[in-house]
């Protein structure tokens, strides 16, 4: 009777199209969709048609991975986001961070031009200065979305097959990589495709370890904003007030192409001096009490290269503020003691 129940209630569940068909099938290889992208790996790269049915024959597909895409942090308002994220704890962490990764940190800023702070709060964001790394393998987490979230699925079949060409180049078991529930790998969280192409070997010694290897992140992050578009010391955003007249922005933020004076005629006034030739696109911001506004300019906007999100680049630029702050007043106590 039991079991003739359980059958009831999944097929109530398949006809109403609440979970997918494919969602927890036993072989993930013997799916034809999946036998379908092997041959175009085999094909396309000369992977070896045994050695990949064999490994997806491992993978699965995990119903909570297409749960949590359907509910991400940035879903947030900022009011909500801010704290999860802007935190004193996370603040403390950061400096201290920054103090034992200093030496590391300023070449990075040097060659690239990327303040240490800033480094510091993408990994402090990222995975609280490299200790929570995802608790869901690589493959699983995008074999899931490539297969089974048809909203996303042509994104995570390429990043599908960066990771196993990225696995193949640096000698990885691509079933031992563990990431976020998006597939986002490393102290860092850089995508496959991104880990390819942006990651380096900044500490010499002949191996791109984002997984491990401090040094290579931080270098990573760096090249990463540096190839976005990142502008030596340049500001990153610049709190603004917006007049009554000052019309709402609505959108994503966009490449800043307009110039701060633009936005001043518009009514919307900076709260510090600064150069109106230099380009923002404005943000609003959710609070309780009424919406923020900030002008973002081109080094915000490279930040949302790596997370295309506004509440995500601000938490870093916030993050990032208090850290330098903390670190600095620790620098002049330890001084003046």
């Amino acid at each position: 009777m039991q079991k003739t129940w359980q059958k009831l209630i999944i097929s109530a569940l398949l006809c109403g199209g609440l979970i997918s068909p494919q969602l927890g099938q036993a072989n993930t290889a013997q799916r034809q969709d999946v036998k379908n992208f092997i041959d175009r790996l085999a094909d396309k790269h000369d992977f070896k048609r045994d050695d990949l049915t064999k490994m997806f024959g491992q993978v699965e597909i995990k119903s909570e991975i297409i749960d949590a895409m359907n509910r991400p942090y940035e879903g947030k308002p900022w009011h909500q986001y801010r704290p999860i994220f802007v935190t004193q704890a996370r603040i403390d962490e950061g400096a201290k961070f920054l103090g034992e990764n200093l030496q590391i940190l300023k070449q990075a800023q040097q060659k690239y031009g990327v303040p240490a702070e800033v480094i510091t709060a993408i990994l402090g964001v990222e995975t609280r200065y490299g200790r929570y790394r995802g608790k869901y393998r690589v493959v699983d987490a995008l074999a899931t979305l490539g297969f089974d979230y048809p909203r996303r699925s042509k994104f995570f079949l390429k990043e599908l097959e960066a990771f196993l060409l990225l696995s193949r180049e640096e000698g990885f078991d691509p079933l031992a990589i563990s990431s976020s529930y998006a597939g986002a790998m490393g102290k860092p969280q850089f995508m496959p495709s991104s880990y390819r192409m942006y990651a380096i070997d900044f500490d010499g010694d002949g191996v791109r370890d984002l997984l491990d290897n401090s040094a290579d992140a931080i270098g990573s992050i760096a090249n990463y904003l540096s190839r976005h578009g990142w502008q030596r010391d340049h500001p990153i955003a610049i709190q603004t007030n917006a007049t009554p007249q000052a019309p709402q922005k609505m959108g994503k933020l966009k490449k800043p192409s307009k110039p701060i004076q633009h936005w001043q005629d518009q009514g919307y006034q900076p709260a510090e001096t600064t150069a109106g030739q230099l380009k923002a696109d404005l943000i609003v911001l959710e609070n309780k009490q009424g919406p923020e506004y900030w002008f973002g300019l081109q080094n915000f906007y490279a930040i949302t290269r790596y997370n295309h999100s506004e509440l995500y680049a601000m938490a870093v630029f916030q993050l990032s503020q208090g850290i330098k702050t903390h670190y600095q007043a620790g620098q002049s106590q330890a001084h003046a003691e």
